[in-house]
């Protein structure tokens, strides 16, 4: 594992005209790098100085992750409205993990601000298992059923005290996004970009996703399942990461997997082991959809790959809707 000691601290990423220029003070367009990593264990803890620090790839988008050693991961939250996950995962993961099915993170240790990075972040237990992409999942359909499973036992856990998602946040109430959703179907509308889309139908599944509502009380949700957080060992689903999302609330939001990774017997074995109602997938389309929507038309940040894989879940919705 190569040393990365002599890596410079921060860099910058450049999102355009209004990047700052290089500075000592940490801003969320700078990249974290294995220096700061470095520098911050040997700082605050000794006991951990000579293990090495290697960037994962590939990285996250809210929390950039590094292992350590080779037991132990970094996790740094890239912007100030992610810091609050790391108090809350420290707290909650424990609680949860003797209750599922498979390996989450395990907490060891919360950082505090230091050279220049401003907010605290996390050192966590090391999961063996690589980050699941089509090529590594040897059974599709398993996978999910195995994927569901999990669902099922986070969503059984007692909800006491849990958290509950913020304003705008996944498991919340879907019409917080109506806005941003109308302004991207309006893009379709006028554009180039809406050429063999029915833009109709992507009217008719964001309606009848407004149209229900989660009644049943909350429950557990991990708030980003997606192959990005999960990890495999031999072809087969080992680990569930990346729980700055868990809270309380419409399962809904949990089902996006459905459309961006399954289809066929994969997406109805997903389906039918969950056993949710149809309400509940047709929100499920929404919260795809809104996601999809805003990606593809560049209302969010994206790139040329990001928008290709935004539309085929868009058409993979369509087709799904037009079976119901």
């Amino acid at each position: 594992m190569a040393d990365a000691r002599n890596d410079t601290a921060i860099t910058h990423r450049n999102f355009g005209p209004n990047c700052p220029s290089q500075s000592h003070k940490f801003d969320p367009s700078m990249i974290i790098t294995p220096k700061l990593v470095q520098n911050l264990v040997e700082e605050q803890f000794p006991q951990w100085v000579d293990l090495s620090v290697t960037e994962v790839i590939p990285n996250g988008w809210d929390n950039r992750t590094f292992r350590l050693g080779d037991e132990m991961s970094v996790r740094l939250p890239s912007a100030e409205r992610y810091v609050h996950q790391v108090q809350k995962e420290h707290t909650w993961l424990p609680k949860l993990a003797p209750l599922l099915q498979l390996p989450i993170p395990t907490p060891i240790a919360i950082g505090e601000p230091g050279y220049s990075y401003p907010w605290q972040w996390s050192v966590n237990g090391w999961i063996e298992g690589e980050t699941a992409a089509d090529g590594s999942i040897t059974d599709l359909p398993k996978f999910a059923q195995s994927l569901a499973n999990f669902l099922i036992s986070l969503q059984k856990i007692d909800p006491t005290d849990a958290p509950v998602p913020g304003l705008g946040n996944r498991g919340g109430d879907l019409a917080f996004y109506n806005d941003e959703s109308l302004q991207a179907i309006e893009i379709l509308e006028h554009g180039e970009l809406g050429g063999n889309l029915d833009v109709k139908m992507i009217k008719d599944v964001w309606d009848a996703a407004l149209d229900s509502q989660w009644t049943n009380p909350p429950i557990w949700i991990h708030g980003d399942i997606s192959l990005g957080n999960v990890l495999v060992e031999n072809g087969e689903l080992s680990a569930v990461i990346d729980f700055g999302g868990i809270c309380i609330g419409d399962p809904a939001c949990d089902l996006a997997i459905a459309w961006t990774t399954f289809k066929g017997a994969s997406r109805e074995a997903f389906r039918r082991t969950l056993n949710l109602d149809d309400a509940t997938w047709s929100r499920a389309r929404g919260w795809t959809l809104w996601k999809s929507l805003i990606t593809y038309t560049g209302i969010s940040e994206t790139n040329t790959v990001e928008a290709r894989t935004s539309r085929r879940t868009i058409t993979r919705i369509l087709s799904d809707h037009s079976h119901i």
